[in-house]
């Protein structure tokens, strides 16, 4: 659809000449004074307001007042043959996008229109992308209902609005940028910058460039400027995972940052003062590598104004049958695939998992549930035999006890064959006994041969 403009002039000739200069590519409206403008504004939704300034009755500054006031917000242009500093400072305090004088270059003012609708678009994107990143990181998107995750939801809640300083600790998978990212978009910074940087990925030379930047020649290899990510990050919040990992060079000058809200470029001496959010992660024990000399206590104790622990998934294992549906059914739709039913036994053996890969292990669990498994359902015969702890078991107990005939895969040989016996060997139907699907049980008898019958 072609954007809609919105002329106001009390000349008739300049309100014609326009139109009829932009009917070709917009959808053109025309007002005599503000009055009409205002009707205008109420009835139909614009994309772009260009308005006189100096008219009978209202003056065009009153138009912007309004256009800025519709809930659509359409971008304004004012035009003038007064082209004073003061009246171009004054239109764009109210909201006017750009100012132009009459009379009118009209292959300039195209030019100028054009510039302000690709403006308006972009802006409309980053709305857009607030908006989705709004619903994404909603606290109460959060999934799972247990006691640990809605503890650590609600220190969520109470700290997100705050200028503190975070910590959040836990183990690898158990989604800490998740929460750093909801922390951002519940705070007054939702609108600006949320920057990541993950301190274990870089190497120590390289880090300290890359959070404060550096100058051109600061050393072999500095062709040029570089603004590093505490200055992208200026009003919004930073983000730096695995903090445990950095060296004593940039710890300093992480501290200072803290103290004084500024730093240097790599081969400056000139401070820098940014408006940033720290939040940190980590999962490594600081106090631990404080009291072996790794990391600075000083800076222990600024990073940790706000502690924010991750619970392990082996402490929520009332959220693990959400969970595994949740990302079932996510994979599903992304693949165009049907969705996988979790048999009630499975998903006890699931629960019992250790899950040393937290959620991010799940995530993939899940992932490969729906994208390799063709079956209807999914039973224990589906699953591989790390999470019935069989591996550990067996590297743990004597021989004696790892061949006992009440292991786990001596019960899955014994149902398998009392399966085969009731079918007469008919493994279609014995499949059916079982529960499980075809494919299934010719993998459990390619995997013991000395079972099958026939059939």
């Amino acid at each position: 659809m072609p954007a809609t403009i919105l002329i106001v002039d009390d000349e008739k000739h300049t309100r014609e000449g326009l139109s009829e200069m932009l009917e070709d590519d917009y959808d053109v409206y025309e007002a005599r004074n503000a009055d009409e403008a205002f009707n205008l504004l109420e009835a139909e939704e614009f994309d772009l307001v260009l308005t006189d300034l100096k008219m009978s009755g209202k003056s065009g500054l009153k138009v912007i007042d309004k256009a800025m006031a519709m809930p659509y917000r359409p971008t304004c242009i004012m035009m003038t043959a007064y082209g004073t500093v003061d009246v171009a400072v004054e239109a764009m305090k109210r909201g006017a996008f750009d100012f132009v004088t009459k009379p009118l270059h009209l292959e300039k003012l195209e030019l100028l229109l054009q510039r302000a609708l690709r403006s308006r678009q972009v802006e409309e994107e980053n709305q857009q992308l607030h908006s989705r990143l709004d619903e994404k990181f909603r606290l109460d998107n959060f999934v799972g209902q247990s006691a640990a995750l809605n503890e650590m939801l609600e220190r969520v809640k109470l700290v997100a609005p705050s200028r503190a300083t975070i910590l959040v600790e836990g183990e690898t998978g158990t989604g800490k940028e998740l929460v750093a990212q909801a922390i951002h978009q519940n705070s007054p910074r939702a609108r600006g910058a949320f920057v990541a940087v993950h301190c274990a990925a870089l190497p120590a030379n390289l880090l300290e460039s890359e959070l404060f930047g550096h100058e051109k020649g600061a050393f072999t290899g500095a062709m040029e400027k570089r603004i590093g990510r505490f200055e992208a990050a200026d009003g919004g919040t930073l983000f730096l995972d695995e903090i445990g990992e950095i060296d004593a060079s940039t710890q300093v000058k992480l501290l200072r940052f803290l103290e004084e809200h500024s730093f240097e470029r790599v081969g400056s001496m000139k401070p820098i003062k940014v408006d940033v959010r720290l939040v940190v992660a980590t999962n490594r024990n600081l106090a631990q590598m404080v009291k072996k000399g790794d990391f600075r206590e000083d800076l222990f104790y600024r990073l940790n104004v706000v502690k924010i622990p991750m619970p392990p998934l082996r402490d929520r294992k009332d959220d693990i049958p959400v969970l595994i549906e949740h990302f079932i059914k996510h994979y599903a739709k992304e693949n165009g695939l049907p969705r996988v039913r979790v048999e009630a036994e499975t998903m006890k053996v699931l629960q019992n998992y250790r899950w040393p890969g937290n959620i991010r292990e799940l995530r993939n669990f899940a992932e490969n549930a729906v994208i390799l498994h063709r079956g209807e359902k999914l039973t224990p015969y589906d699953l591989d035999r790390k999470y019935f702890g069989e591996e550990e078991e067996i590297e743990e107990k004597s021989p004696e006890i790892a061949s006992h005939p009440l292991s786990v895969e001596e019960n899955e040989k014994k149902l398998l064959r009392n399966a085969l016996r009731e079918a007469g060997g008919n493994r279609t139907k014995a499949a059916q006994l079982m529960g499980v699907s075809r494919r299934t049980l010719h993998r459990k008898l390619a995997q013991w041969p000395e079972l099958d019958v026939g059939g």
